[in-house]
C-alpha cells in the first residue's frame, strides 16, 4: 500500500513538473520586438530661408525614417503643415518653385476682379495706400500686408481643409505662434490649418496679425522658434530638429526702421533658439542648414535652399539610418500618411458675415460669385475672398465652414470672416505728378482725396479732391448707389479749377493763359459691377479763360457760361494701367452745351479712345487710339477744343502744341520688361510708333495734315508711380526729350 502511494505521488510531481516546462515551440519563439521610439520633427522659422526644410524631408524620406509628429514655427510651420496634411515632397517642391514675393505678398486681387470705381483711382497721380483718419487723429495698418493672399497660397499647400483636430490629421501636427498681448506663446492643437500657418509667420510690422478666438497673434519665432519643448509635450522620444539660425545684420545694413525691426526680431528669436537647443538629449539629432547670409525675405529664389537643407540632413546620415524602417513597413507608413480627406464641396445652405458694424452683408453676398446651394468650387471661393478684399472696406478676409443642427438634416453655412479697417471707414490717400520736356517747361501737381465710406446701408461714399500745382482743383462727389448689387446710382458733384494752359505756334509759345472754372452736375449711372460705367447727366458751371502772357489779339475775352448734358461710357479690363500686358480699356464722351439751358452756345463735343494690350512672354504691344471733334453743324467753341502733344500723344512736340478742332490719333507702343523687382512690376524699354492730325487749329502756322511721330524710353514701376525717361522724334523735324513722373498716357475725359 505504501508502495502504491508513493508511486503515485511521484506521478503527480512529474505530471506538474511537465506542464511547467516550456514546449519545444515556445522555446524557438523570439523575443517581442522592443517598442519602436516616437519620432516629431521639429522645423524652426526663417522665413524665405525655410524652404532648407524640404531638403531635410527628401532625405528622411530616401532613408526611411519615419515621422510621427511634427511641430513647427513660422515657416516652419508651413512646410511642417504642408507636410503633416499629406501633400508629398515633389508636390511641395513645386509649389515652392512657384511662389514668388508678388505671389504672396501683392494683395490686391487681379485688376480685373476690382469694381470700375476702385479701377478709376489708377488714372490719377495717387500712389500712397489709404490712411486712417478719426477724430483728427491719422490711423496707420498694422503691417504692410494683410495676409490675404499670402493666406490664399498656403491654402494649397494644406491638403485639409476646414476646421481640424491636428492630432487627427495624417501626421499629428503643432504650430507656435505669439500673443501680441501677453507675450506668451500659443501652440495651436486645432483649427484651420492654412490660417494657422498664418498666424505662426505674421511677420511684426510687415503682415497683419491674426485675431483667433480673441487673441492678437503674430510670428511664433518671438517666443519658441524651435519648439523642441512643444515635440516633448507631443510624447516624442527622439526629437529631429531643423535650426535654420538668424543671422543678424551688420551695422551698415541697419539703415531703415524696417531693418532695425528685423533686427530687433533676429535678437529675441535667437534668444529662446538657444534655449531650445540647450533641451535637446543625447539621443536627439539636430540638423543646421549652413545658408549663410541667404535672406530670409528672399521669396523669389525660395527653391535655392533646398539643396542646402539636403545636404545639411546628409551629414548625420549615418544617425538618421539608425532610426530607419523596412522598406515595406515604411511604404506602409507612408500610404496611410498621404491618405488625405478628399474636399468638402457639398453647397452651403447659407453665406454669413459675422461681426460687421458697417458695411452690409447684403452688398457682400450680391459680390461674390459663390451662391448657398450651389457646389463648392475652391478657385472660385478664393476669388470671392481677394475681391471682398479689393473693395477697400477690410483689413482681413477669411472664411470657415459651420456645420449648424438647425434643421433635422443640419445646416452647412460658410462663414465670411471679413474684418472691418480698424483705422476706418474715413481716409486720406495722396499723389504726386512731375514732368517736363527740358525746354523750359515743367510741370507738377500735388494731390489729396478724403473719402468717407458706408455712409447709409447701401455703401454711399463721398469723395472730395484737393489739388495744387499746375493744375489745382478742388472737386467733391457723393455717390450714391441706389440697390443692394450697386448697378445703378446717382452722383450730385460740384467743382472748381484753375489750370495753366500754353498756346503754341508750331513748337514755339506764343501765349500762356491763366483759365478758372467752377461747375455743378448731377449724374445717373449704371455700374457694370467691374467691367465698366455709364453716365447720363446735367450740369452748369462758369469758365473764365485770361491771358497771362502774349499779345493781346490772343486775349479771350469774358466769361463764358456752360451748361448742357452729358454721357460718359468707360469700360476697363485692363491688367495693369502703367504697363499694361494684357487686356482692353476704352471711354466714349458727349458733351452738349445748350442755350436753352443757359450756356452761351449751342454745341456738341464727343471723343472715343482706347487702347489693346498684348503680350508675347516679355514682349508687349499696346494699341492706342483717341478720335474726337463735333457733332452737328454747330462748330466747338475757341474755349472748348483739342489740345494734344507730348511724349506718347505726337511724341516730338512740347506738352500741348496742338490745339484744334478736331483730333485723329492712333499709336502702336512696344515694351520689353527688362528687369522684374520684388514689389514692383519691372523695368521696362520700349519704343512707340505714332500717327495724328489735329485739324482746325486755333492758330495759323501750327502743324497741319498727319503727322508721324517716333519715340524711345525707359519706364520703372516705382512705389511713387510710373517713372519714364523718354525721346520723342516728329516728322516734321521737331524732338523732344521728356520726364515724366505719372502716367502719360489715359483715356479721354477721365473723370
Amino acid at each position: 500500500m505504501r508502495t502504491a502511494n508513493r508511486l503515485a505521488a511521484l506521478l503527480a510531481a512529474w505530471i506538474v513538473a511537465s506542464l511547467a516546462l516550456p514546449s519545444p515551440a515556445a522555446a524557438q519563439a523570439p523575443p517581442a520586438e522592443a517598442k519602436r521610439p516616437k519620432i516629431c520633427l521639429v522645423l524652426s522659422g526663417g522665413g524665405a530661408r525655410g524652404a532648407a526644410h524640404i531638403g531635410v524631408l527628401k532625405v528622411l524620406d530616401e532613408l526611411r525614417v519615419p515621422i510621427h509628429c511634427v511641430a513647427g514655427t513660422s515657416m516652419g510651420s508651413i512646410v511642417g503643415g504642408a507636410f503633416a496634411t499629406g501633400i508629398t515632397i515633389p508636390q511641395m517642391e513645386e509649389t515652392i518653385a512657384g511662389m514668388s514675393t508678388d505671389l504672396l505678398f501683392k494683395e490686391k486681387p487681379p485688376r480685373r476682379e476690382l469694381s470700375i470705381r476702385r479701377k478709376q483711382d489708377d488714372y490719377t497721380i495717387l500712389f500712397t495706400p489709404e490712411i486712417g483718419l478719426r477724430d483728427g487723429e491719422l490711423l496707420l495698418p498694422k503691417g504692410l500686408v494683410s495676409g490675404v493672399q499670402l493666406e490664399t497660397v498656403l491654402r494649397q499647400l494644406a491638403r485639409a481643409d476646414g476646421y481640424r483636430k491636428f492630432d487627427e490629421l495624417p501626421i499629428p501636427y503643432r504650430a507656435v505662434a505669439t500673443d501680441l498681448v501677453t507675450g506668451k506663446p500659443v501652440v495651436f492643437s486645432e483649427g484651420e490649418v492654412a490660417r494657422v500657418m498664418r498666424a505662426s509667420m505674421s511677420v511684426p510690422a510687415i503682415v497683419d496679425p491674426v485675431e483667433v478666438e480673441g487673441k492678437l497673434l503674430v510670428d511664433g519665432g518671438l517666443v519658441d522658434n524651435l519648439p523642441v519643448g512643444v515635440a516633448r509635450a507631443m510624447g516624442a522620444d527622439i526629437v529631429i530638429a531643423v535650426n535654420l539660425g538668424t543671422p543678424l545684420m551688420k551695422r551698415d545694413q541697419l539703415n531703415s526702421i524696417l531693418s532695425v525691426t528685423g533686427q530687433m526680431i533676429g535678437i529675441l528669436t535667437e534668444q529662446n533658439v538657444q534655449v531650445s537647443l540647450a533641451a535637446l538629449k543625447a539621443t536627439d539629432i539636430l540638423i543646421l542648414p549652413e545658408l549663410g547670409d541667404y535672406s530670409a525675405a528672399d521669396f523669389d529664389h525660395m527653391v535655392q535652399t533646398i539643396p542646402i537643407g539636403e545636404a545639411a540632413a546628409r551629414k548625420v546620415a549615418d544617425r538618421l539610418a539608425q532610426l530607419s524602417l523596412p522598406p515595406a513597413q515604411y511604404a506602409a507608413l507612408r500610404k496611410q500618411q498621404l491618405t488625405v480627406a478628399p474636399p468638402d464641396l457639398r453647397p452651403v445652405d447659407e453665406i454669413v458675415f459675422p461681426g460687421l458694424r458697417l458695411v452690409n452683408p447684403q452688398v457682400l453676398e450680391a459680390i461674390m460669385q459663390t451662391k448657398p446651394h450651389q457646389p463648392i468650387d475652391q478657385a472660385t471661393l478664393d476669388r470671392d475672398m481677394l475681391r471682398l478684399y479689393g473693395t477697400d472696406d477690410f483689413e482681413h478676409v477669411n472664411y470657415r465652414f459651420l456645420e449648424t443642427p438647425r434643421s433635422p438634416g443640419g445646416s452647412r453655412v460658410l462663414a465670411v470672416e471679413a474684418i472691418e479697417r480698424p483705422w476706418g471707414p474715413n481716409y486720406l490717400r495722396f499723389g504726386l505728378g512731375l514732368s517736363s520736356d527740358f525746354r523750359g517747361d515743367a510741370y507738377w501737381n500735388l494731390l489729396g482725396t478724403y473719402r468717407m465710406t458706408w455712409l447709409n446701408s447701401l455703401g454711399a461714399e463721398w469723395r472730395t479732391a484737393l489739388q495744387v500745382g499746375t493744375t489745382s482743383f478742388l472737386r467733391t462727389e457723393f455717390y450714391q448707389p441706389l440697390d443692394v448689387r450697386q448697378y445703378f446710382f446717382v452722383a450730385p458733384y460740384a467743382g472748381i479749377e484753375r489750370q495753366l494752359f500754353n498756346l503754341y505756334q508750331g513748337d514755339d509759345r506764343i501765349a500762356r493763359y491763366d483759365v478758372s472754372y467752377g461747375r455743378v452736375g448731377f449724374d445717373l449711372g449704371s455700374q457694370f459691377t467691374r467691367y465698366g460705367e455709364l453716365r447720363l447727366g446735367l450740369f452748369y458751371g462758369k469758365l473764365n479763360p485770361r491771358l497771362d502772357t502774349g499779345p493781346q489779339s490772343l486775349d479771350p475775352g469774358q466769361e463764358v457760361t456752360q451748361a448742357g448734358g452729358r454721357a460718359r461710357l468707360f469700360f476697363d479690363q485692363l491688367d495693369n494701367v502703367s504697363f499694361p500686358r494684357t487686356g482692353y480699356a476704352g471711354a466714349v464722351n458727349v458733351f452738349n452745351s445748350r442755350e436753352a439751358l443757359g450756356a452761351d452756345a449751342n454745341y456738341t463735343k464727343w471723343d472715343a479712345s482706347g487702347m489693346l494690350a498684348h503680350s508675347f512672354g516679355p514682349h508687349t504691344f499696346n494699341a492706342g487710339f483717341r478720335f474726337g471733334g463735333s457733332l452737328g453743324s454747330d462748330p466747338l467753341p475757341n474755349y472748348d477744343l483739342f489740345q494734344w502733344g507730348g511724349f506718347l500723344q505726337q511724341s516730338g512736340l512740347p506738352t500741348g502744341a496742338l490745339y484744334g478742332r478736331r483730333l485723329s490719333f492712333g499709336r502702336l507702343v512696344y515694351y520689353n520688361r527688362l528687369l522684374h523687382l520684388p514689389y514692383l512690376e519691372g523695368v521696362y524699354a520700349g519704343g512707340s510708333l505714332e500717327v495724328g492730325n489735329v485739324g482746325g487749329p486755333l492758330v495759323p502756322g501750327s502743324p497741319t495734315g498727319t503727322l508721324t511721330s517716333v519715340s524711345a524710353f525707359l519706364g520703372l514701376d516705382s512705389l511713387i508711380g510710373p517713372v519714364y525717361l523718354a525721346g520723342g522724334l516728329t516728322s516734321n523735324g521737331t524732338s523732344s526729350f521728356y520726364f515724366f513722373l505719372g502716367r502719360p498716357w489715359g483715356l479721354g475725359g477721365q473723370p
